[in-house]
C-alpha cells in the first residue's frame, strides 16, 4: 500500500492542503490567544447582550417580548465582536506597526482577515447559544433543533457585513478615535434597526429609514425563524448584506493600500 501510494502520489494532496492551511491556523490561534489575554473585551462582549436580554426580554418582557428579543439579540450579540474586533483592533495594528510587519511576512494576505472573521463568528455563535439557553431556561421560549441551527447561522453570517463595516472604520481612523467612532455606529444601529424594541413602538420615520441599516436586514432574517413578522424576502436581505460587505471591503482595501 505504501509503495502504491508513493507511485500514484495518493495522499500528497491532503498533505499539501494541510501545509497550505498552516498560516490560517496560526493566525486563528494568535487571535484566540489575543482574545484570551483581553478579558476587558471578551467578558463585556459575551455578557452584555445576555444580561440585557435577561433584563428586558425575561424580567421586564411581556407577551412576545422574549421571542422577539431573542431573534434580534442574536444579531445584537454579533455587533460588538465584529465592529470592535475589526475596527478598533485594525486601528491599533496600524498604529503599532503590526499590520506593516504582517505584510512583510511570508503570509497569505487574507490569513489575518479570515482569522479575525472566524473569531468574530465564534463570538457571535457563542453569544447566540447563551441567549437561547437563557430564553429556554428563564423566558419560557421553546425552540426546535432547526430553529437553533438557523439562529446560529444568522448570528455567524452577521459577522461578515458587520466585520466589513468595522474594517472600513479601522482603515480610516486612528487607534485613539476608533472606539468612539465604533460606538457612534454600534449603539445607534441597534436602536434604529429595532434590535432593542420593535420599530412599531417608535415614530414612523424610524420604520421608513430602517432598510438603510444592515442590522435591520439581519433582524429580518432572524425574526421569521421564531415566527415573528418581518418585512421583505430572505433573498433580498441577503443580497443587500452581501452588497454592503463587498462595498465596505473594497473601500477598506483601497484605503489600506494608500496609507497602510
Amino acid at each position: 500500500m505504501n509503495t502504491l501510494t508513493r507511485i500514484t502520489g495518493a495522499g500528497a494532496a491532503p498533505s499539501a492542503w494541510w501545509r497550505a492551511l498552516c498560516p490560517y491556523r496560526a493566525e486563528l490561534l494568535a487571535e484566540l490567544r489575543r482574545a484570551w489575554r483581553s478579558p476587558s473585551f471578551v467578558l463585556p462582549s459575551l455578557l452584555f447582550p445576555v444580561l440585557f436580554y435577561l433584563l428586558f426580554g425575561v424580567l421586564l418582557g411581556r407577551g412576545h417580548a422574549p421571542v422577539y428579543l431573542l431573534a434580534t439579540y442574536c444579531v445584537f450579540g454579533a455587533m460588538a465582536p465584529s465592529l470592535f474586533g475589526f475596527g478598533v483592533q485594525l486601528a491599533l495594528d496600524r498604529e503599532g506597526g503590526l499590520l506593516t510587519l504582517k505584510r512583510a511576512l511570508p503570509l497569505p494576505a487574507a490569513a489575518p482577515l479570515l482569522a479575525r472573521l472566524a473569531m468574530a463568528m465564534l463570538f457571535a455563535v457563542l453569544i447566540a447559544a447563551m441567549l437561547m439557553a437563557v430564553a429556554c431556561l428563564f423566558g419560557g421560549v421553546q425552540l426546535q433543533a432547526v430553529q437553533v441551527l438557523q439562529l446560529l447561522a444568522v448570528a455567524a453570517f452577521a459577522a461578515l457585513p458587520l466585520g466589513s463595516i468595522g474594517l472600513l472604520i479601522g482603515s480610516h481612523v486612528g487607534a485613539s478615535a476608533a472606539p468612539a467612532i465604533v460606538n457612534l455606529v454600534y449603539l445607534p444601529l441597534a436602536l434604529l434597526s429595532g434590535l432593542w424594541l420593535p420599530l412599531s413602538a417608535l415614530p414612523t420615520v424610524f420604520s421608513t429609514m430602517a432598510p438603510l441599516w444592515p442590522t435591520w436586514h439581519l433582524a429580518q432574517l432572524a425574526l421569521p425563524i421564531l415566527g415573528q413578522p418581518a418585512r421583505g424576502g430572505a433573498v433580498g436581505h441577503l443580497l443587500v448584506l452581501l452588497g454592503v460587505s463587498a462595498v465596505a471591503l473594497l473601500l477598506a482595501r483601497r484605503r489600506l493600500r494608500r496609507v497602510g
